[in-house]
């Protein structure tokens, strides 16, 4: 009596190995990633459906402005982050980046506070389409063209 595999249970006992690493391989990723998804909203997203308190979410919206104001620390910046629809107040402590203006576009990463207040950890500030470069503002077009393309 031989207790050898048939060649058809063989390639059947292999799917479900194969299947089986798959599918370990996936949950490896997702658990290795739980801690690193940062979810982007909108404001109007977070006065819709609030991120839970203390999360990682990244802010996204236009400074409103007169909305800018630094505390007493001087390191500080409070401003309003809107998407048209709603705000979300912001807290920033560190250094500003410079295109941080009052009607530009701002992506924050960090975490809402019990309070409602967006506390920022990073901030980025979006420019225009129409944003050059102060280094390329005196160069013609063929020439800015052609040192944005050794950079790429």
């Amino acid at each position: 009596m031989s207790t050898a595999l048939k060649p058809k249970h063989q390639r059947l006992a292999l799917v479900v190995l194969a299947l089986v690493v798959l599918v370990g391989a996936a949950l490896l990723a997702a658990w290795g990633l739980r801690g690193q998804a940062s979810y982007f909203y909108v404001p109007s997203d977070i006065a819709s459906d609030p991120p839970e308190a203390g999360r990682a979410v990244r802010l996204g919206g236009m400074v409103q402005e007169g909305s800018i104001k630094t505390m007493p620390d001087g390191v500080t910046v409070a401003f309003i982050v809107g998407d048209g629809e709603a705000t979300v107040p912001v807290r920033y402590t560190g250094i500003t980046p410079d295109l941080f203006v009052e009607g530009s576009g701002v992506v924050a990463d960090g975490r809402l506070a019990p309070d409602g207040t967006f506390v920022a950890d990073s901030l980025l500030a979006k420019h225009d389409e129409n944003y050059m470069p102060r280094e390329l503002e005196d160069m013609s077009k063929a020439q800015a063209k052609a040192v944005v393309a050794e950079t790429e």
